[in-house]
């Protein structure tokens, strides 16, 4: 019998906020903040694959940045993809997104002048096939917690849900990576999750799942037949000490040993975001 040679790749998951200073300047310099942050993650991490969520894409709030091509540019990753999950502004005036596979936007297809909001990726891996789904929303929203505009402590403001979607690349290596990023209302985010594992379940390749999932406790690990490959608090950046960023393999992978993984230390503070990012090098069959 011959064994396949066993393969590594580093991954990462890291919400943005749309690349926001923490705490929050009036005079931010938003492609240099966001240059920077990703100078750190990739000295720390030296990522070959990272999922990102709350992406902005040529918002007025972040000066008129495509943030996923300046991550995918700043990291070395030739590969990159965004999915926009509405056009427009979150808590502003916005629409969904009608035709999503239409929409996404890539290191060859980067011809929209659409402002628009969502997840994205970037890799070193050449990616065979780009698939969408569309995860739904609530009707409903719920006070949040977000830091103060002059830096001292966190305030709760009111949000309405936005539509979900998730971005899944089969890579030619034989992984199929999916990020996305679930709504943060009890009950709607397990639905999301699951209507997610069972598509990706069914795509070729070894499946890896990834994002900002807003499920604490290791709850997606109890739900989803997948098991998280890395348990350590990504929430609040200011004081970490809750877990809503995963990166997450099939547990039959993980019982088969296809799939091992170990977690990269975070040593860096990358000055944006209320999350802070998670990585883990995944070595697979």
């Amino acid at each position: 019998m011959v064994v396949a040679p066993v393969q590594s790749l580093r991954v990462i998951s890291w919400n943005l906020l749309h690349g926001q200073a923490i705490p929050p300047r009036p005079d931010q310099n938003w492609e240099e903040s966001l240059t920077s942050a990703t100078n750190e993650i990739v000295a720390n991490f030296q990522p070959d694959f990272i999922s990102i969520q709350e992406v902005d894409y040529l918002q007025p709030r972040s000066n008129f940045i495509n943030q996923t091509k300046i991550i995918a540019e700043n990291s070395g990753l030739k590969y990159w993809a965004f999915l926009p999950a509405i056009f427009g502004t979150p808590g502003e005036k916005w629409k969904s997104v009608e035709n999503l596979e239409e929409a996404i936007l890539t290191n060859e297809k980067n011809n929209s002048d659409v402002k628009s909001y969502g997840i994205g990726i970037a890799t070193n891996q050449k990616i065979i096939k780009l698939s969408v789904k569309r995860l739904g929303r609530s009707l409903i929203g719920l006070p949040l917690l977000i830091p103060r505009e002059d830096g001292k402590g966190a305030k709760f403001i009111y949000v309405k849900d936005e539509p979900r979607v998730a971005l899944v690349a089969q890579l030619a290596n034989g992984l199929t990576i999916a990020t996305t990023h679930l709504s943060f209302v009890p009950g709607v985010n397990i639905f999301q999750l699951n209507r997610l594992s069972s598509f990706i379940k069914k795509l070729p390749g070894e499946k890896i799942l990834t994002g900002d999932l807003n499920l604490p406790g290791n709850t997606p690990s109890k739900l989803s037949g997948f098991k998280s490959l890395a348990n350590t608090p990504t929430y609040p950046s200011w004081k970490v000490k809750i877990q809503f960023d995963y990166i997450m393999a099939r547990s039959s992978s993980l019982k088969s040993g296809q799939i091992s993984a170990k977690l990269i230390e975070n040593k860096i503070k990358t000055r944006i975001s209320d999350h802070i990012p998670i990585g883990v090098e995944i070595k697979f069959q």
